[in-house]
């Protein structure tokens, strides 16, 4: 049986993958929530998809609690969607990382992911309904030099989302976490003329986002990995 989605809160909204996400979902009909730590950034998509934006903090349960009881009530009823495409990202050699910075960074990644999931969760578990999407990266599976940060939040994400896939799916919710394997085409970083297949259209992964929505729970997967045909891995 292939589930119905109708309330999608998108955790870490911008003017990129997130903004790819919202205006999809609010094509297929969805309500959509919009949560960003500056809403005022929100505004134009917010008009353009008629989403409710919100300001949060996704590291601060008090935020993530709020935000949540505030979408229960903007979005008619509690959201069946939640992708957290939030994170946190500092770089530099390991004798110069600031230990302040670097826990900040892995607290938007990772117990940012898990306080939004647990919310979530919450709502999704009386009605056995619902799915918890996350953002990875190639940091999810692969550390970089001068990257530590960005890796331990990443591969924490990934943990917490296999761990509750195992744990959920058998309660009827559908748990995914995307490795988005290579750059993210944007405005501020647009595909170079000369490598025209070299980075990942934000829209194109939105659809696998919404393709992963649409499977059977008689095959569901938990994971799924997107990267430029170009891409080496």
């Amino acid at each position: 049986m292939t589930p119905e989605y109708r309330r999608a809160l998108i955790v870490g909204a911008g003017s990129g993958l997130g903004a790819s996400l919202a205006r999809l979902f609010a094509r297929e009909g969805m309500r959509v929530g919009i949560a960003a730590r500056n809403a005022d950034r929100l505004a134009g998509l917010a008009r353009e998809t008629g989403a409710i934006a919100a300001a949060c903090d996704a590291a601060e349960r008090a935020q993530v609690d709020a935000l949540f009881a505030k979408m229960d009530d903007a979005l008619g009823g509690a959201p069946d969607v939640v992708v957290y495409n939030a994170s946190g990202r500092v770089r530099g050699e390991i004798a110069t990382l600031d230990p302040d910075a670097v826990a900040r960074a892995v607290s938007v990644s990772a117990h940012g992911g898990f306080l939004v999931a647990q919310a979530a969760a919450r709502r999704m578990l009386p009605e056995r309904h619902g799915a918890i999407l996350f953002t990875g990266a190639s940091a999810s599976v692969k550390g970089y030099a001068r990257s530590a940060p960005f890796a331990m939040g990443k591969f924490a994400l990934r943990g917490l989302a296999q761990s509750l896939a195992r744990e959920l799916a058998p309660q009827g919710i559908h748990v995914g976490h995307f490795v988005i394997d290579g750059g993210i085409a944007s405005a501020a970083r647009p595909v170079p003329a000369d490598a025209p297949d070299s980075l990942l259209e934000p829209d194109a992964i939105a659809h696998a986002y919404l393709a992963l929505l649409r499977q059977d729970r008689s095959a569901w997967t938990w994971e799924v990995e997107l990267r430029p045909w170009v891409e080496t891995f």
